[in-house]
């Protein structure tokens, strides 16, 4: 099982274009939507919204992908 995160925790995770760096806003247990993006996060299923240090934009991630900084 990933560690578990909490908001404010430093993360980077891998993109097309290489190692990004955020951080972590909140954890998502219910179904969201981001943009255009449907999120099917669930409480035996959780996604991390996470904000770019870069861009400031926001995306959900699952545990795996995220690596804490």
């Amino acid at each position: 099982m990933a560690e578990r995160l909490k908001k404010g925790d430093k993360v980077a995770w891998q993109t097309s274009q290489g190692t990004t760096h955020g951080t972590v806003e909140k954890t998502l247990t219910r179904p969201t939507d981001i943009k255009s993006h449907h999120v099917a996060a669930s409480p035996d299923n959780p996604e991390y919204l996470v904000v770019s240090d870069k861009s400031g934009k926001h995306a959900a991630h699952k545990p795996d992908a995220l690596k804490k900084k």
